[in-house]
Parts: C-alpha cells; sequence; structure tokens
C-alpha cells in the first residue's frame, strides 16, 4: 500500500539588514524600521508555516545561510536552512523547489510579504497538490502570487519572467497552460510592499503589532 504523498514547505526570505529590505516601505518608515517589520514578517511567516504541519520547512535564505537572523531562525521555529544561491527569483526558486522535489512529492513555497498567511491557506495548498492539481496559486492583488506550490520543477516555469511587476501572474498562467498542467487557485491576496499598506495592517487587530509602534515612532519623530 502506498503511502501518503509528502510535502515540504520553502520559505524565501532575506536577511533583514536596514537599508535592504522593505525599500519601498523606507519613507515610511526608515531604513531601521522597514528591517523591523522585515524580521517580524519572517517570524510570523515561520510560525505559521511550523504550525500548519503540513511537513518539514526549510527556510531558503538570501543573500546565505550565515547571517545571525537566520540562525536564530533556525533554532527558534526548528526548521532547516538553504541558500538561494545567485540568480534572478525565478533560477532561485526553481533551483529550491527542483532540490526539494528530490527528495519530497510536492513542495509548497512561500515569501515572508503576506502578513495574513494562514495554517488553513498551506493546508489548503498540500491538499490541492495531493488531490492533482500540478501547480497551486496564491494570486495577489499586485498582480503577483504570494504562494505557489509544485508537483513537477521545469525551468520554463519561471524562465524570462519579468518580476516585481503586475504581468507576473498572468506570465506565470501562461506558461502553465503552455505545460498542459493543471491549476488550484487559492485565495487573492495583498503583500505588504507600500506605506499604503501599513496603514491597512495597523487597523486589523490580527496584525496590528507588526507594524503598530513602528509607525507611532516615526509619528512621533515627526512630531519632535
Amino acid at each position: 500500500m502506498s503511502s501518503r504523498p509528502s510535502t515540504s514547505v520553502l520559505v524565501f526570505a532575506k536577511a533583514p539588514d536596514p537599508g535592504r529590505v522593505k525599500t519601498r516601505l523606507i519613507p515610511a518608515l526608515g531604513e531601521g524600521g522597514a528591517a523591523v517589520l522585515a524580521a517580524r514578517l519572517a517570524r510570523r511567516t515561520l510560525d505559521t508555516a511550523t504550525r500548519a504541519a503540513v511537513g518539514p520547512v526549510t527556510l531558503v535564505c538570501a543573500p546565505d545561510t550565515g547571517h545571525v537572523f537566520f540562525d536564530v531562525c533556525r533554532r527558534r521555529h526548528g526548521v532547516a536552512l538553504a541558500p538561494q544561491g545567485d540568480g534572478d527569483l525565478g533560477q532561485r526558486m526553481h533551483r529550491a523547489l527542483a532540490r526539494t522535489l528530490d527528495g519530497a512529492d510536492t513542495a509548497i513555497l512561500v515569501g515572508t510579504d503576506l502578513p495574513d498567511l494562514h495554517v488553513d491557506d498551506l493546508v489548503a495548498a498540500r491538499d490541492a497538490l495531493h488531490g492533482g492539481a500540478d501547480v497551486v496559486l496564491g494570486p495577489a492583488t499586485d498582480g503577483g502570487y504570494w504562494l505557489i506550490g509544485v508537483r513537477h520543477a521545469v525551468p520554463t516555469l519561471f524562465d524570462g519572467i519579468e518580476w516585481s511587476t503586475a504581468t507576473v501572474l498572468a506570465a506565470t498562467r501562461a506558461r502553465i497552460a503552455r505545460l498542459g498542467w493543471t491549476t488550484h487557485d487559492l485565495a487573492l491576496k495583498s503583500d505588504i510592499d507600500r506605506p499604503d499598506d501599513l496603514h491597512a495592517l495597523e487597523r486589523d487587530p490580527a496584525t496590528a503589532p507588526l507594524v503598530g509602534d513602528l509607525l507611532a515612532r516615526v509619528r512621533a519623530m515627526g512630531a519632535a
């Protein structure tokens, strides 16, 4: 009798160094505040991924695994670490997914820009893949996607995509169609990328702790 298909979860994250992460939020939070938010989002994503218990979790790190933040995450959340390596986002994602599928039947990849990632999202992605979907996508309101899950890894799924544009999701869907694969969509969600996104988080009791003190600090500096 065959065993239940296995799933692994990949969390893509950058080292939260001031001035190098969440750069579009620097006008609202400053370099230090944007870095603090990036670290909080990464920890929140890892907490959700481990609580979902759909499979082992690997934190896939940029520029490499040597940053102290990643070591703290490894110890605190009990996750493995792997480097993203060189190349554009598509090359790095393909490499991580292909490596993961060498030892798992399905792989789910998420970033750390989604403050309202829930356990149910990851469970739904796993169930869709185990149910036969070739690809699971979490569409984002900015035209990208906040999650991708796959049963196969081929570079053509990611080659030539204009990353960080409003065409990412549409271009990915076109690639999937050419491959003849089936797709399952999760709920439409919003990443946090721009200053306007911060105020929506501040108004939501579930996400207010992510940004409330940072915004209060900026306002206090402005009033000084």
